[in-house]
C-alpha cells in the first residue's frame, strides 16, 4: 500500500461500503483468474473502446452531445517517477448513479450467488462469471489505488469521480470535468512500476488491443500505436494480396508464404470475421512468434486468448490467423471463453470453412494440395483415427501411394474409379517403409492380378484405421490377412508353374514342423504367392496386424501371437530343398532361414543379426556344391 500522505483525498465525497463477500471475490479476480498481470491495461481499453462505441451508436439518432465535434480516441500516459498511469477516453462518460452503478457492481448481489456458485467450481469459474462485468477490477492487481473521474456525453450532466482502494469500500464525489469522457487515473504498487513506462505500455497494446477500432495515443508526443483496422474485418476485394502476406508475417515471423489463405465473414448463423491461414511447412522455425497451437481470438477487436484451440478441432490444429466475434460472449477475465453454444457455432463454422477450402484446392490446383498433403497429411490422419463425428468428412482429403502407382499421390475416390468391375473392396498393406512393402509377399497375388493396393507405410496409418473401416459401399481388407480378402481369381486364367505334387509338398511342410516346432501354429500350403517363398498370417481369432502395430507404438504390453507359416508350392527354392536328404543339415538350415526371413520382412524378427552365421553356412554350402 501507498504511503497515506500520497493516496488523495475526497472533498464532499461519499462513501459507500463494500459487501463483505466483496474482498473474497476481489481475491478471486486479482489472484485466481488473471495469469498475466499486464491484462489490466487490455481490461482498461476494452471498457474504453466500449464507451466510444457506445458514443458512436449515440451520434447516429442524437446530435445534441457534450462535444459532438471531439476526436474519438483513446489517450495514454505515464508518470515514471510517480509511478502513474492515466488512461482518457472521449466516450459516452458516466453520470454519479452510472459510476455506482458501472463501478460498484462487484458490490452488489451478485457478488454473493458468484461466491456461492464458485464454491464447487473447484478453480474453474468460466461457467458461472459470465454475468458479470467485472473486468475494470483486474487494475487492483496492479495498483494501490484507483480514481476515476467522469462526464456523461449528456450535455446538463455534472463531473463526478470514484475513488477506491480495492479494499472494502469505495467513494464517490464530485469533480471539475468540462470534456465529455472518462479519465483513469492508477497509482502501481511499488514492484510494478514497469508498467509506468511508454515503451512497455506500447507493447501491450500492440499485443492486447492492435486493432481496437479507434486510435490509441501514447505519451506527450501522443503517437498512436494501435492499427486500428483491422484486415479481417476489411471487405475482400478491399485487401490486396500483400496485406494478406504482410499480417500472416505479423503473426507468425513466418517468412515462407503460406500455401494458402482463407478470408471469411459471417452474418449467420453466427456474426464472424475470420483470417486463416494454412503455414508453408508444419515445423515452426526457430524464430517463430506462435508457440503453440491455436487461433488468435478477438472480441470486437480486443485480443482475449492468445492461443484459443476451442475453434478447431484439433486435426486442424496447424491452421494459423485471427477469428474475431462482436457476439461472443466472454468471462470476467477474458481468458476462458464462457461455456455456451457460441464456441461450438464457431467451431462448426470455421470447420466447415477450412474444408471448404481444401476441397477447392485438391480440385483446382493438384500440385499445391500435394504440397500441402506431404506437410500435413498426418494431421488429417489423425483426425480419421480420433474424431469419430467428423471422420467421414476428412476421407475426401485423403491421400495415399499404390503399388500400381507408387510414385503419385492417390485419393479414395481416384482409388475406386480405377477398380475393376466386381471388386469387392479397398486393399491395403501396411509396412514400414515404401521400398520394402512393394517386396512383401502378401503383395504377391495382387501384383500378379493387376490389383490395386494401397500402401500404408507410415505409423500414423495403423491408428487411422481405426476409424477408417469403409469408404463408400467398400470395405478396406489387409492384404496380410488370412480371410477373405483375396479376391477371385478369373475362371480361364491357368496356373503358370508347375506345382510340386501334394504327396512330396505334404513330405516337405511336415519336415517344416518338425524343424520349427513350436515357433509356428502351423505351416501349409498357399495359393496366394506367386514371386515369395513364404509368408507369414495370423491365426483366425488373433489381433488384427493393424492393431498389432498400433499396441507397439503406443508401448502396450500384448503377446504377439505365433504365426501361420504358408509355403509357396511353385517355388524352385521348395522344390531343390526337396531334393535334399531330409536329414541333412542344409535342408534345416535353409528351412530355419526361410522362416526368420519371413519374420524379418514382417518386421516381427526379435534379432536379426543372429541370422548372419546361418547365411554364411548356407552360402557356404552353395560355393562348395559349385
Amino acid at each position: 500500500m501507498a504511503d497515506s500522505s500520497e493516496t488523495p483525498t475526497l472533498e464532499n465525497g461519499q462513501s459507500f461500503s463494500f459487501k463483505a463477500e466483496t474482498k473474497q471475490l476481489l481475491n478471486i479476480l486479482i489472484h485466481s483468474l488473471y495469469k498475466d498481470k499486464e491484462v489490466f491495461l487490455r481490461e482498461l481499453l476494452s471498457n474504453a473502446s466500449d464507451a466510444l462505441n457506445r458514443l458512436r451508436f449515440e451520434l447516429l439518432t442524437n446530435q445534441a452531445v457534450l462535444d459532438p465535434e471531439a476526436e474519438m480516441c483513446i489517450h495514454i500516459s505515464v508518470d515514471k517517477e510517480a509511478g502513474k498511469i492515466t488512461i482518457r477516453d472521449t466516450g459516452i462518460g458516466m453520470t454519479r448513479e452510472e459510476m455506482i452503478e458501472n463501478l460498484g457492481t462487484i458490490a452488489q448481489s451478485g457478488a454473493r450467488k458468484f461466491l456461492d456458485a464458485a464454491k464447487d467450481q473447484k478453480g474453474d469459474f468460466a461457467q458461472v462469471i459470465g454475468q458479470f462485468g467485472v473486468g475494470f477490477y483486474s487494475v487492483f492487481m496492479v495498483a494501490d489505488w484507483v480514481k476515476v473521474t467522469s462526464r456523461s456525453f449528456q450535455p446538463e450532466a455534472e463531473a463526478a469521480l470514484w475513488f477506491a482502494l480495492g479494499e472494502d469500500n469505495f467513494q464517490i464525489g464530485p469533480a471539475q470535468k468540462a470534456e465529455r469522457g472518462t479519465i483513469i487515473e492508477i497509482k502501481l504498487k511499488d514492484d510494478l512500476t514497469e508498467f509506468a513506462n511508454e515503451f512497455r505500455i506500447k507493447e501491450i497494446i500492440r499485443k492486447h488491443s492492435d486493432y481496437i477500432g479507434f486510435p490509441i495515443y501514447v505519451g506527450d508526443e501522443q503517437e498512436q500505436v494501435n492499427k486500428q483496422t483491422a484486415i479481417w474485418r476489411t471487405a475482400r476485394q478491399n485487401v490486396t494480396e500483400e496485406q494478406y502476406k504482410d499480417l500472416y508475417r505479423q503473426l507468425t515471423l513466418d517468412f515462407e508464404e503460406p500455401l494458402f489463405h482463407s478470408h471469411l465473414i459471417t452474418d449467420a448463423p453466427v456474426q464472424m470475421y475470420a483470417l486463416l491461414y494454412i503455414p508453408g511447412k508444419s515445423e515452426r522455425g526457430v524464430f517463430s512468434l506462435r508457440k503453440d497451437d491455436g487461433l488468435k481470438l478477438y472480441s470486437k477487436n480486443i485480443l482475449i486468448d492468445e492461443y484459443s484451440k476451442d475453434l478447431l478441432p484439433e486435426y486442424l490444429r496447424f491452421i494459423q490467423g485471427v477469428v474475431d466475434s462482436e457476439d461472443l460472449p466472454l468471462n470476467v477475465s477474458r481468458e476462458t471463453i464462457q461455456a455456451t453454444g457460441m464456441m461450438t457455432r464457431l467451431k462448426k463454422v470455421l470447420t466447415g470453412q477450412v474444408l471448404k477450402e481444401l476441397e477447392t484446392l485438391s480440385k483446382n490446383d493438384a500440385e499445391k494440395y500435394q504440397a500441402f498433403w506431404q506437410e500435413f497429411g498426418g494431421f488429417l490422419k489423425q483426425g480419421v483415427a480420433t474424431s469419430q463425428s467428423e471422420t467421414e468428412k476428412i476421407y475426401p482429403f485423403l491421400r495415399f501411394k499404390t503399388n500400381l502407382h507408387p510414385e503419385t499421390w492417390s485419393s479414395l475416390d481416384d482409388y475406386v474409379g480405377r477398380m475393376p468391375t466386381g471388386q469387392k473392396g479397398i486393399y491395403f498393406i501396411i509396412g514400414d517403409d515404401p521400398k520394402s512393402v512393394l517386396r512383401s509377399p502378401h503383395l504377391d497375388y495382387f501384383q500378379a492380378q493387376g490389383t490395386e493396393v494401397l500402401l500404408l507405410t507410415e505409423p500414423i496409418d495403423s491408428f487411422m484405421l481405426m476409424g477408417l473401416h469403409k469408404f463408400k459401399d467398400f470395405e478396406l481388407k489387409n492384404v496380410a490377412q488370412s480371410d477373405d480378402t483375396i479376391p477371385e481369381k478369373p475362371e480361364n486364367e491357368k496356373e503358370e508353374t508347375e506345382k510340386i505334387p501334394a504327396a512330396d509338398f505334404d513330405t516337405l511342410i511336415e519336415r517344416f514342423k518338425q524343424i520349427l516346432g513350436e515357433d509356428v501354429v502351423d505351416v501349409r500350403g498357399s495359393s496366394r504367392l506367386s514371386q515369395s517363398v513364404a509368408r507369414l498370417v495370423d491365426p483366425e481369432g488373433s489381433l488384427n496386424p493393424e492393431m498389432q502395430r498400433v499396441y507397439k507404438y503406443l508401448g502396450k504390453d500384448f503377446e504377439v501371437s505365433k504365426k501361420i507359416l504358408e509355403l509357396n508350392p511353385s517355388h524352385p527354392i521348395l522344390k531343390n530343398l526337396l531334393a535334399l536328404d531330409s536329414q541333412s543339415e542344409l535342408q534345416r538350415l535353409v528351412i530355419e532361414q526361410i522362416y526368420e526371413s519371413a519374420l524379418l520382412v514382417e518386421g516381427l524378427h526379435p534379432d536379426p543379426s543372429r541370422m548372419v552365421p546361418r547365411v554364411q553356412e548356407i552360402i557356404q554350402a552353395a560355393l562348395g556344391k559349385n
